[in-house]
């Protein structure tokens, strides 16, 4: 049965990244044989089966669940779904698509949905899913903008993911939580407890407004409500650490020199920065201040110029009070990680699987850890998970050539079938399949125990 095509997609140009100087270039793009190549060799299908099964074997979460195909002429093909892992390996392989996303676990077999009444296909289950994207940050960074990306601005990401993870954890009691690089210039958290998968749109959205704290502080009064929940108390007791070197000294948002002293940008940041504060006439101070300076004003000195120009026009206690508000909320908003809300409130919302190759920069999107180097690289120790060295389909095409070619060299005796390693261990994806491979491993060890528990309940009299 042939499956729903969509028209093709407006095609866009995209920069590649280049590992190597980590600078963004026009480099090397995946073509069709690489791709197939990939599918055929490289991507670990195993994984992926079993984590959207939540079994070793084929369960209704897989054989029920939504896939799509995007193609390489712009197409895109939904409603495709499998009934074993040799059938998603076999179907992938076949279409061979630039990459192919997931979707939701629906009452009926999607593929099937023609037969049935409309009103047949039901989505019951997803994983929630968080979505940080760096072009959400394109008016406070100045490392980068669009696409690019440098380790500078990764840091929100880094920052983010902890304060994400935090509350996922703490505050909703989720444990098995996955981020996967978007393969450009982003991160997805997929979070695959049970519970998480059977929320309904209601609770997500509830959880997604819990955690979108950054929507209070839109328009013309960007402050939070006091006393700050404890979420957000707990966010920003984190992110002050962080504000100094990422925004004041990597950012330099409200740099201004006396070669550039009406920097368009620069001022447009720093009327941002003064609309948080309450008092008119220290906002009219500072503003002057800045504005009459004849050297270069970092943004570290303008974020100390604050509290020194307070000292001298501010009045009571209750300002100073307002001003020191208003200073743990700049922090807040220029650090709280900025959601893609979209991504989580809706179940049926498809979303590329793990460890496809994103079509314009030939990257692999590889499941990584925020809080460690898990790339067996001891450059990246400094950064955790490092997106400007992370595997590239190329990079690790090359990486396979040059394995088999040593083997060669090394014996001519046949090697024994059941020591063979597999493609992706011979190249440097294998601790990124080896992480995301204990992820999955945990997740079916906690559904087998809980699928036990719910037999000897039954059991009981």
């Amino acid at each position: 049965m042939t499956q729903d095509i969509e028209p093709p997609r407006p095609q866009v140009v995209l920069n590649t990244f280049d590992t190597q100087s980590q600078t963004p270039a026009q480099k090397w793009k995946p073509s069709s044989a690489d791709m197939q190549h990939y599918y055929e060799r490289l991507l670990p299908f195993r994984y992926i089966f079993q984590w959207l099964s939540h079994s070793p074997k084929a369960t209704k979460d897989f054989t029920m669940r939504e896939f799509a195909y995007e193609h390489r002429s712009g197409a895109y093909q939904r409603y495709n779904s499998y009934e074993s892992q040799e059938d998603f390996k076999k179907s992938v392989v076949s279409a061979n698509p630039t990459r192919f996303e997931v979707g939701a676990v629906y009452t009926v077999n999607p593929k099937e949905r023609r037969n049935l009444p409309k009103n047949a296909l039901k989505p019951i289950s997803k994983e929630l899913v968080f979505d940080i994207d760096l072009t959400d940050y394109d008016d406070i960074r100045t490392c980068c903008q669009g696409t690019d990306i440098c380790m500078k601005c990764w840091k929100f990401i880094r920052v983010g993911s902890k304060i994400i993870e935090s509350a996922l954890k703490e505050d909703f009691g989720f444990k098995h939580l996955v981020w996967v690089f978007s393969g450009r210039r982003g991160a997805h958290c997929w979070i695959s407890d049970a519970r998480a998968r059977n929320l309904d749109e209601g609770t997500r959205k509830a959880i997604v407004e819990y955690m979108d704290v950054l929507s209070s502080m839109q328009g013309k009064f960007k402050k939070l409500k006091k006393p700050y929940h404890p979420h957000v108390e707990r966010s920003f007791n984190f992110l002050k650490e962080e504000f100094i070197d990422i925004v004041l000294q990597d950012q330099e948002p409200w740099l201004t020199s006396a070669s550039t002293p009406s920097d368009a940008k620069a001022w447009t940041q720093i009327d941002e920065l003064l609309s948080f504060i309450p008092e008119k006439s220290l906002q009219s101070e500072l503003r002057n201040k800045w504005k009459d300076q004849k050297s270069l004003s970092t943004s570290k000195s303008k974020w100390e110029d604050i509290n020194d120009v307070a000292k001298r026009v501010l009045k009571s206690q209750l300002q100073v009070t307002l001003l020191n508000e208003a200073k743990k909320d700049i922090i807040i908003y220029y650090m709280y990680p900025r959601l893609d809300v979209e991504v989580s409130r809706q179940v049926i919302h498809l979303l590329k699987s793990p460890f496809c190759i994103h079509p314009g920069t030939g990257n692999v999107c590889v499941p990584f850890d925020p809080t460690r180097n898990i790339s067996n690289n001891p450059e990246d120790d400094d950064y955790g998970f490092n997106p400007t060295t992370s595997p590239n389909l190329k990079q690790i095409q090359d990486e396979l050539e040059s394995w088999e070619r040593s083997k060669s060299k090394d014996s001519d005796e046949p090697q024994d079938e059941s020591k063979r390693l597999a493609d992706y261990d011979k190249t440097s994806l294998k601790p990124y399949v080896d992480h995301f491979a204990k992820f999955v491993n945990d997740l079916i060890k906690d559904e087998l125990r809980a699928k036990r528990e719910r037999e000897d309940d039954s059991l009981d009299f």
